[in-house]
């Protein structure tokens, strides 16, 4: 592919801030250009277009490696890992697929960061479980969810319901909090201004340029994953779908109890059918997802 020792780099030496500054020269892609970009990088493998593909889209890389700030990990390298999986996304990009580009990249450049995550983690080694990987990318998110955001241990009805969410132990969630707490960094705190005067994260996230990109990128990801979503139901028998979607596709879940009552069966039979329709439908959105051309093969 193509040279990329003259893209900006982020670095402790160089500044987060500018390198922020940097991409944010770099113009934002229309339909049909990007179109015909791709079009030039998969029949003549022009690095030219591959560059501007990715230079194009390295304010999403690093949006999304900022959603990765609390794990203790130098930013500039997580930014860097992001970039790696936006260069793989290019690469093998098919724009006749049907999708833009940052749709289909940001399922790289999350793959990416998370590999490294894991590799520098020491608490999510080989053999460790889905579910506890599952939590450990999540807990943030769920509990900013329920409105659990003090410092330290979470309240008893707090860890029952991330627990239940994540179909992980109470214990799980315990310990998960206390290694993961106080790591995370706010979009309001300062960084350095290299002389040009105190600056905040969120002030170079917040152009008007890198929010049109994110947001049409999240808006293709959601109809994406809802399509993705509506294929994969149809493995699941009636009463798996009914399950699933009262459990877990509501804003106000059904209880076990309820539907156990429903069904006249007992709530660990209805836990056990809505972690196995959980599953299936995982497998299926994978496999859907592969087929199209959204990930790599297992």
């Amino acid at each position: 592919m193509a040279n990329y020792a003259n893209l900006p780099a982020p670095s402790p030496e160089q500044g987060l801030n500018r390198y922020l500054q940097e991409i944010r020269k770099f113009p934002m892609l229309e339909p049909d250009q990007e179109y015909m970009l791709a079009k030039r990088w998969v029949e003549d493998q022009d690095t030219d277009a591959a560059h501007q593909m990715v230079t194009s889209h390295l304010r999403l890389a690093a949006k999304i490696a900022m959603g990765y700030r609390g794990y203790g990990l130098p930013q500039a390298e997580v930014i860097s890992e992001a970039n790696v999986g936006l260069m793989q996304a290019v690469k093998r990009f098919d724009p006749e697929k049907g999708f833009r580009l940052a749709t289909y990249a940001m399922w790289w450049i999350r793959a990416s960061i998370q590999e490294y995550i894991l590799r520098s983690w020491s608490l999510v080694k080989l053999g460790t479980t889905s579910a506890q990987k599952k939590l450990f990318f999540n807990l943030r998110k769920a509990k900013a969810r329920i409105g659990a955001l003090e410092e330290g241990d979470l309240r008893p009805e707090h860890v029952e319901k991330i627990a239940n969410d994540l179909n992980v132990t109470e214990e799980e969630v315990i310990s998960m909090n206390r290694r993961l707490s106080g790591g995370d960094a706010s979009l309001n705190a300062t960084v350095s201004a290299d002389g040009e005067g105190a600056a905040q994260w969120q002030d170079w996230l917040e152009d008007e340029d890198a929010d049109q990109a994110s947001d049409y990128a999240e808006r293709d990801e959601f109809q994406v994953r809802s399509q993705l979503l509506e294929e994969a139901m149809e493995v699941l028998n009636d009463r798996e779908k009914d399950i699933l979607i009262q459990r877990r596709l509501q804003d106000a879940p059904v209880t076990l109890e309820e539907l156990s009552g429903q069904y006249d069966v007992s709530r660990e039979r209805i836990r056990q059918i809505e972690v196995r329709a959980f599953e299936k439908i995982q497998k299926k959105m994978k496999d859907l997802a592969r087929e199209k051309g959204m990930l790599t093969p297992a």
